[in-house]
């Protein structure tokens, strides 16, 4: 039995459907029996990487800006869902799940063609075009936070899936050695800076100002992406207390080494700071219709995290520096986010898509 996973753009898709990958492997399926669908960006290095068979389609979203591009896009969905219908024949796929980007639209169109099972999963609180447009026709639709359920009125909120070493986190067990793997003092206080799968360079603005304070006494552990990493680490170059990576394959130390985290307010983000229970200052990227500050709603109102918005650099500064410098207040977030946990989700997700593929 084979089944098919959509994912496409950007780390909050293609993650959470690596999650349900792993856990379909748990549950008995085969590597090469998990077929993923994508484009050109992360997904096209980071699927095959971990040893899925992997199609590429030619596919963008819609561009925001007036694009000649627009006017072929109908053109590259009906070819891509040509594409993946095919497939779903030829591998004898039962079943797709799309978690949304791009793909997530031929996808579903796709497995509507076959009359195949199909399963939405949607990370952020404001779903995407194409997971909208495919729900309807969805056995099943499930959401990351409450608040996509005004866009998705079936859904059920579930969370998000995680890999294994994010939903069995243990910041005791992990911190040693995650201080070791960035060469951190192990009795050191670490800000942990994260901009996305892609970086963010407001964040890294943002790191360098914090890195300038001569009374700065903490470390800053700072994932730059791999576009600004070359002028980031030369930056930090003369810094002891500045530990410079460009990506983290493994985030299950980053967040095991980091006492405080600065973060934008992306779905895969905000989810593993909750799974680590993680205290954080959100910075949520202004454009999108403030998606990103709606995903941390949950994690605010469950007093996890602050979320200032990014022309508040001061602002940011000195929550992130009261936080690092108020181990109490540290402890008081992490336990309060540890009650409003959802574990289990990549496996509950995976056996409902094991049971609809059977039928």
């Amino acid at each position: 039995m084979k089944i098919g996973l959509a994912a496409a753009g950007s780390g909050g898709h293609v993650y959470p459907a690596l999650a349900v990958a792993e856990a379909l492997e748990d549950l008995g399926l085969a590597r090469s029996d998990i077929v993923f669908f994508g484009g050109d960006r992360m997904e096209a290095d980071t699927v095959p990487a971990a040893g899925y068979p992997f199609v590429q389609v030619d596919v963008h979203g819609i561009r925001r800006s007036l694009s000649l591009e627009n006017l072929t896009l109908p053109v590259k969905i009906w070819k891509a869902t040509r594409v993946i219908a095919d497939t779903v024949t030829a591998e004898d796929i039962r079943a797709m799940v799309v978690f949304g980007g791009y793909v997530s639209g031929p996808a579903g169109l796709a497995a509507r063609r076959r009359r195949i099972p199909l399963i939405v999963h949607e990370a952020n609180a404001v779903p995407g075009i194409a997971n909208r447009m495919v729900a309807p026709f969805a056995e099943s639709v499930y959401v990351a936070f409450e608040r996509a359920i005004t866009k998705l009125r079936s859904a059920i909120v579930v969370g998000s899936p995680l890999r294994s070493t994010i939903e069995n986190f243990d910041r005791d067990e992990l911190a040693p050695r995650a201080r070791e793997r960035y060469g951190i003092h192990s009795g050191a206080t670490v800000l942990g800076v994260i901009g996305g799968s892609l970086g963010a360079a407001v964040l890294n603005e943002l790191a360098t100002e914090i890195a300038s304070d001569v009374r700065r006494a903490f470390h800053i552990l700072h994932l730059t992406g791999a576009a600004h990493h070359d002028a980031m680490a030369e930056r930090a170059a003369s810094d002891p207390l500045w530990t410079v990576v460009p990506f983290e394959d493994e985030m299950e130390y980053f967040y095991a080494a980091s006492d405080v985290v600065i973060s934008r307010g992306g779905a895969i983000t905000i989810s593993e700071l909750h799974a680590t229970a993680t205290p954080a200052v959100v910075v949520p990227l202004s454009a999108g219709k403030a998606y990103q500050a709606l995903n941390a709603c949950d994690l605010v109102e469950a007093g996890g995290v602050v979320v200032i918005s990014e022309e508040d650099r001061g602002e940011i500064r000195d929550a992130a520096v009261e936080l690092l410098a108020n181990e109490a207040r540290r402890r008081e977030m992490s336990d309060a986010v540890r009650a409003t946990r959802r574990t289990g989700v990549a496996r509950m997700i995976g056996e409902h898509v094991m049971e609809v593929a059977r039928d």
